[in-house]
């Protein structure tokens, strides 16, 4: 297997966020100056140039495809073929304005904006309603019955507070102030809830009627959050250094311990069986099958500098991680002989984000760049 270099191409800042659309054919990454670049998945060729946020873009979440307008794997088709397969790509970023900005990435054009004060905006999360796929499928839809596009809404963290947006920057609701700084929001993926961790503990929040379904105390500082894709798990990476697990189904708790640094970048494989983590000069990987990984010794895949990003495919089992060395390399947990491909960039990776067919993972960098690599049997 091997990674082999498919197109790069710089930006005016450190890459603070990176994202594929929901079908594949454009690939947003933002700087930390403020401009947004979309950029075609196919070729690497710059879109649009979106203005972004004026005192720099914190963060970017693309909403979630609808119905069957998200097709993987169509990263070669034109711009009128694009159009006519997602009649809407709304982009969602977060500023240090206090902003939230949508945009038709199709048009590049700035659609709306919330303006939510002065803290930064920090954390994005889409999250359609429970339930909502049933509502969306009566043509008849009336005003209880929400079109796909008014029902999902945008979660947006910014200092203590936590805002449900509609897409056309409209407030949903307001929730109460969290009892510290917002440090990570985690939206099941099939949507009726989100997890919005502070120091101090995790939230619950549902998504239809915005009360809390549970609340969940930690005494330490949390860092990263994360679902298992069965929505079994709930996993937060925090400063202490460890990661802690929750079922919240069954109010169980677990707690591993013993990492070199802060555990801050977490991904579950497909299977919701395998979880990886940064946390020193080894990517660590937790076997969360049946029980949990309490009492089960975790693998360690080791780099020769500390992990700084981690994130397993969507639909199969390949892990890429990145080491603050410019390293990025490719794992098989599951095999005796994990390593996969190792591929040496000129910068750390800020981010590792494959695309929705698997194919291609790209990456942003410390330096500015940005880098689609295939990955090739």
């Amino acid at each position: 297997m091997q990674l082999t270099k498919h197109w790069a191409a710089p930006l005016d800042d450190y890459a603070i966020d990176l994202a594929w659309s929901p079908d594949g054919s454009l690939l947003a990454a933002a700087s930390a100056a403020g401009p947004v670049s979309l950029f075609a998945g196919a070729d690497g060729a710059r879109r649009h140039l979106l203005p972004g946020h004026d005192q720099g873009t914190n963060c970017l979440a693309w909403a979630p495809a609808s119905g069957s307008s998200s097709r993987p794997g169509s990263a070669g088709a034109t711009a009128d073929q694009l159009s006519s397969l997602n009649p809407q790509l709304i982009l969602a970023t977060g500023g240090q304005d206090g902003a939230v900005k949508f945009w038709d990435a199709l048009a590049g054009q700035h659609t709306a904006t919330a303006a939510l004060g002065s803290t930064w905006v920090d954390h994005l999360a889409w999250a359609p309603p429970s339930g909502s796929s049933s509502r969306q499928s009566s043509a008849g839809a009336t005003a209880d019955q929400p079109s796909t596009l008014n029902s999902q809404l945008l979660f947006a963290a910014a200092g203590r507070g936590l805002f449900a947006l509609r897409p056309d920057a409209s407030v949903a609701h307001t929730f109460k102030p969290a009892p510290k700084t917002i440090t990570a929001l985690a939206a099941i993926p099939t949507g009726g809830a989100v997890a919005v961790a502070y120091f101090g503990g995790v939230v619950l929040w549902d998504a239809d009627d915005f009360v809390a379904q549970k609340e969940f105390p930690y005494g330490n500082g949390i860092q990263g959050l994360v679902w298992s894709p069965d929505h079994k798990w709930l996993v937060s990476g925090n400063q202490d250094p460890s990661v802690h697990l929750w079922i919240p189904e069954q109010d169980i708790e677990l707690h591993m311990s013993g990492y070199e640094t802060k555990v801050k970048f977490l991904s579950f494989d497909c299977s919701s069986r395998w979880l990886a983590t940064s946390g020193g000069r080894d990517a660590c990987i937790w076997d969360c099958s049946g029980a949990g990984p309490e009492g089960r010794e975790p693998a360690m895949l080791p780099h020769d500098a500390p992990v700084c990003a981690v994130q397993f495919q969507h639909s199969h089992g390949l892990l890429a991680t990145g080491a603050q060395d410019g390293t990025v390399q490719l794992w098989s947990p599951e095999r005796r002989q994990p390593l996969r491909a190792t591929v040496k960039m000129p910068a750390a990776a800020t981010k590792l984000v494959w695309s929705p067919d698997d194919r291609q993972l790209a990456i942003g960098t410390e330096k500015g760049h940005v880098y689609v690599l295939k990955c090739e049997a």
